[in-house]
């Protein structure tokens, strides 16, 4: 594969936080249009990993290449334009403004135009905003403000937010976090079926094996800092180490014997 073919290729990536050990030695690719689980315990270096990505943290030695380009060490804001999208854990929204002013706020933001109190309302940036709500099924929520939202609603605002930058990657940290039972699959069917109206590259953290299991492509499974297993999602959930260190398996096995 060419780096073409190749949206985020981590090289050689080191990171310690003094006697802590948060990746090491971690190099992976991910080619465009994959969509990649990271799983593991917490404090595991997944979180890390995704951090150094975005630029919320610089690696110690290493390459992380977004097709082609070095983007080791920028700060979040350049790395976003470079085409880096994020959706967070905690859902970052405004509560008292209703769906499409927080789609709104996104496109304005996004454009360097933002007024907070006064989300901008031409008619291109309505238009953007109703056709993401449109692709999240978000429509029948537009004039609704989020603080009446359920859980799984406001993360399908996170991500649809995240996409007003169109970006070529996208890092979901949790996405069924806070998610009730009912609410996690349809969501992550929703939010799947929304991106594949284009060939977006996915990486999201995720604990629950279920989702990852059907959602995934592939899965990187961290131990240590490390990665211990990487590759299609029934390999590596049925990996010893991956049933040792990240699922518990092994260990709940030997308690019972």
């Amino acid at each position: 594969m060419t780096h073409f073919d190749i949206a985020i290729s981590a090289q050689g990536i080191n990171k310690r936080f003094g006697a802590v050990v948060a990746a090491a030695d971690i190099s992976l690719d991910v080619p465009v249009g994959q969509k990649v689980s990271l799983i593991g315990s917490n404090g595991a270096g997944k979180t890390t990993f995704v951090n150094m990505i975005t630029g919320y943290i610089r690696p110690d030695e290493g390459q992380i290449l977004l097709h082609g380009e070095n983007i080791a060490g920028l700060p979040p804001r350049q790395i976003a334009q470079r085409g880096i999208a994020r959706s967070f854990q905690i859902p970052q929204l405004y509560k008292d403004l209703t769906v499409t002013e927080n789609m709104l706020v996104a496109i304005a933001s996004q454009a360097g135009k933002l007024s907070f109190w006064k989300p901008a309302r031409n008619a291109a940036a309505l238009a953007r905003a109703d056709e993401l709500l449109q692709r999240f099924e978000l429509a029948a929520h537009a004039r609704r403000k989020v603080a009446e939202l359920p859980g799984g609603v406001r993360k399908l605002l996170d991500i649809a937010m995240a996409l007003t930058r169109q970006p070529r990657v996208l890092l979901l940290d949790e996405p069924t976090s806070g998610v009730s039972a009912d609410e996690k699959f349809p969501m992550m069917e929703t939010v799947m079926r929304a991106l594949s109206h284009e060939a977006m590259t996915v990486l999201f953290v995720e604990h629950d094996m279920d989702i990852v299991q059907r959602f995934s492509d592939r899965v990187a499974a961290f131990y240590s800092g490390r990665i211990i297993a990487d590759g299609h999602p029934d390999e590596v959930l049925a990996h010893p180490d991956v049933k040792r260190h990240v699922t518990g398996e092994i260990r709940e096995a030997a308690a019972h014997a």
